[in-house]
């Protein structure tokens, strides 16, 4: 093949070797418009599945490497004058400079031609020329702007400043420095490269970078450091460099940008590394994953014969694992971007907190690494909780109002559809008693209807009559007959989102006959197929403004220990609060604090009516994930103003209240909403919700102070005695229903020898066991991360 490759940094170089070794008879040229020995930066990280993949792909290159690396175990975290080791981690770092000298020159011993100091030829001259183009030209690649109808990029700007720079200063392990200031909070993320230097990276807020002065920086020429900001640095952080020396390297002011594109390929044109996609530094590299996309390309390429059955194979393998990298990244970046938030914490719960930002590093996994650390996490969770002894976090109890919880779990309020006329029946019965006999500390109701017209579907319950209320007593009776958990009534209206099918039957679709009349602040529809709801005027308000108060009385008599008025996922009180669905011009549309009066006003008047021994709760779409609606600044205001009326607690969810949202799906990824109103907006608790699947998830949230309960729904729906389960998996005692008593001692698991032949398939050593592997330059790495994707991590 005739290759031409576009940048000559670790990925292209890395490439062209790559390939020139598959087959010495391709003709490859790079072209890299500074010269040989300009770079930036100072130390690059490699993950441990990535130098197994260098090392199978091209051994020499391997151990050239490995020769050169600085390797450590701990991070060191450095806040509030207090310093915190944490052990069993495992990076590898060198050199950026020497990095590209190694690989430059492995390109010319291999004979790829390299064109250094020399701007690549056009990109449509390119793609006629040449059977391969490669685009490895960075962040602002020349080559995804000359197509960007077709590469569909997406560049987010983030709001931290952060400079690169190094120090003669050897840390002898990863260094997190959270330096107070008069400012605002600064942190350094710094690591070792080699014996004589070390990465030294400034971070902060945009508004702490401006109130701090950064932003009057003298002018300086194209590759020139900001010097007079490296002097600053210097004297800011004279304590942590003790005495060592800062250095610059054409260091400056960035902001990061989150590269994304719907396409990595066009034709015969590929992106690989910064010009597809970044992720942020805090997690990782970019020249990690430059390289790791430089070995699946080149094996692709060698396993197809076709360019472009080899460029899609290339982005299939790639990009789950890219995406799933850059979901942990977001999460890295947006922590550090809030970092402020967490000035308060407890020196211990915040190093976990910081450890776990990702969401890739768990409870679990830190206690692998370093169990002595996790001890200290747990006695300083139990500690600021005033609460005794060592449970798991999630089995320590909570206190709700004058409601006690014996544990941190809740069965998420989920949806049935299989009422008849409003009335829950013995489904219902078994449904929410059997998660009441699992262990969970509450256990909610589906939204029960305060009216025939404010369901969602005709199988939804509601609690408009006395008929109802009888049938939601038994089920209250069994949950306290039988078990030790609390059981809530979320109570709501659907608004505009009535009068559709039942879910398997098509969700959020209008029913084919019988429909009645949906409602709105606005005459908006939901969606495309939705009715268009009649707006709502001040007397129908009034009248439903009495259902909830008639449907909470009901409740109350009925016996339930809570009530939560569901504000969230596009029903009425939640359409009352978007931007999207109320465009009133009145007194209840416009401002945030106009939308907010209707829905306020039921709070009062079902408080009013509530017991006062009993909690109340609201549940809230901390995003619409569109533009134009919500965000998680609205959300913070919108939770201040139901804890100022007496919430005892912010249930947070998001979305799915327009159909053109675009939620960022994830693990646990609703839990940053829950995290930035839990402190933000003192007063009231905060529940998690959202993609929580494992009792590991609900500890790091937990231990980490992002929540002060969780609720979990599917998860209960595949094993209702999910709670017990996971206090048995933790070896911790809990109380079982008699009957079920004899089950309460974990079994002998066959788990552990059933996945072993599986996992051995990862495994360096599984050639050497009876199985037959057609490996490829990137099987060892790429198997890895294709699994730690597929299970969401």
């Amino acid at each position: 093949m005739k290759i031409a490759v576009v940048g000559g940094g670790p990925g292209g170089l890395y490439f062209a070797a790559l390939m020139k070794q598959l087959d010495p008879a391709h003709d490859i040229t790079i072209w890299e418009r500074d010269a040989a020995d300009v770079t930036f930066g100072f130390g690059v990280v490699f993950s441990d599945e990535t130098l197994g993949g260098i090392e199978n792909a091209d051994p020499e290159f391997a151990d050239t490497m490995a020769r050169r690396f600085a390797r450590w175990t701990d991070i060191d975290i450095h806040y509030r004058g207090e310093s915190h080791t944490v052990g069993g981690q495992g990076f590898a770092a060198m050199s950026r400079k020497e990095l590209l000298g190694l690989l430059q020159q492995r390109c010319l011993d291999l004979g790829v031609v390299v064109r250094f100091s020399t701007p690549a030829p056009d990109a449509e001259l390119l793609r006629g020329s040449y059977d391969l183009v490669v685009g490895a030209d960075g962040v602002n690649s020349s080559i995804r702007q000359s197509f960007e109808d077709v590469f569909g990029p997406k560049l987010d700007r983030r709001h931290n400043k952060y400079m690169w720079l190094g120090t003669d200063l050897v840390f002898e392990a990863f260094q997190f420095f959270i330096k107070d200031t008069p400012w605002g909070t600064m942190q350094v993320h710094g690591y070792p490269y080699s014996d004589t230097g070390s990465t030294f990276i400034v971070e902060m807020h945009e508004d702490v970078w401006r109130r701090a002065g950064f932003d009057t920086g003298e002018e300086f020429a194209p590759g020139r450091s900001d010097e007079r900001a490296v002097e600053r640095i210097r004297d800011l952080f004279a304590e942590e460099l003790a005495g060592h020396e800062v250095f610059a390297n054409n260091s400056k002011w960035l902001s990061f940008t989150t590269v994304r594109n719907e396409r990595w390929s066009h034709g015969n044109l590929v992106l690989v590394g910064d010009a597809a996609h970044t992720a942020h530094f805090s997690i990782g590299s970019g020249t990690k994953l430059a390289m790791e996309d430089s070995l699946a390309l080149a094996a692709c390429l060698h396993e197809h014969a076709d360019v472009q059955t080899a460029l899609k194979a290339y982005e299939a393998e790639r990009r789950p694992v890219v995406e799933s990298t850059q979901r942990a990244a977001q999460a890295s970046l947006e922590w550090f971007e809030n970092i402020g938030m967490y000035s308060v914490q407890e020196p211990t719960r915040f190093c976990f907190n910081l450890l776990t930002r990702s969401r890739r590093i768990t409870y679990d996994n830190l206690r692998t690494r370093d169990s002595e650390f996790a001890d200290r996490v747990d006695a300083a969770f139990a500690s600021s909780q005033g609460l005794p002894g060592k449970a798991p976090a999630m089995f320590q109890p909570f206190r709700l109002g004058e409601l006690e919880l014996k544990n941190r779990v809740i069965v998420s309020p989920m949806d049935m559809y299989s009422a008849v006329d409003g009335v829950p029946g013995d489904f219902h019965l078994v449904h929410l008693g059997s998660k009441a006999m699992g262990g969970a500390g509450l256990v909610m109701t589906e939204m029960v209807c305060v009216s025939p017209e404010g369901r969602i579907t005709p199988g939804c319950t509601g609690l408009w009559n006395d008929e109802q209320r009888d049938s939601w007593e038994r089920i209250v009776s069994f949950v306290h007959e039988r078990s030790t958990a609390r059981i809530g009534l979320q109570i709501g209206h659907s608004g505009r989102k009535g009068s559709t099918r039942l879910m398997w039957e098509g969700m959020d679709e209008p029913l084919p006959d019988g429909n009645w009349e949906t409602v709105g602040p606005s005459a908006l529809p939901y969606g495309s197929g939705s009715p268009v709801p009649r707006s709502l005027g001040r007397e129908e308000m009034d009248r439903i403004t009495a259902e909830f108060v008639a449907t909470a009385e009901r409740g109350a008599a009925a016996g339930f220990d809570l009530v939560e008025l569901h504000c969230a996922h596009g029903y009425l009180l939640s359409s009352f609060l978007s931007p999207i669905s109320n465009q009133r011009t009145d007194e209840y549309g416009g401002s945030l604090e106009n939308r907010l009066r209707y829905p306020l006003e039921v709070f009062d008047a079902v408080r009013a009516v509530w017991p006062a021994a009993r909690p109340m709760i609201v549940r809230i779409s901390a995003t619409d994930w569109a533009p134009d609606g919500n965000t998680e600044h609205d959300a913070v205001e919108i939770a201040r103003a139901f804890v100022a009326h007496g919430a005892n607690a912010i249930d947070v969810s998001t979305g799915q209240v327009t159909a053109q949202e675009r939620p960022a799906f994830g693990r646990s990824y609703q839990t940053p909403f829950a995290d930035r109103i839990r402190h933000e907006v003192p007063g009231a608790a905060v529940i998690a919700v959202g993609a929580i699947a494992s009792y590991d998830d609900v500890n790091s949230i937990l231990l980490a102070g992002r929540a002060d309960l969780c609720a979990i729904g599917r998860t209960h729906l595949y094993d209702p005695h999910w709670t017990l389960h996971a206090a048995a998996e933790q070896d911790h005692r809990v109380e079982w229903p008699v009957q079920f008593r004899a089950g309460s001692r974990k079994p002998p698991s066959a788990r552990t020898d059933a996945i072993r032949p599986r996992l051995s398939l990862l495994r360096a050593d599984a050639p050497d066991r009876d199985v037959h592997l057609r490996w490829t330059p990137r099987a060892r790495w790429s198997g890895i991360e294709k699994q730690r994707a597929l299970s969401g991590e």
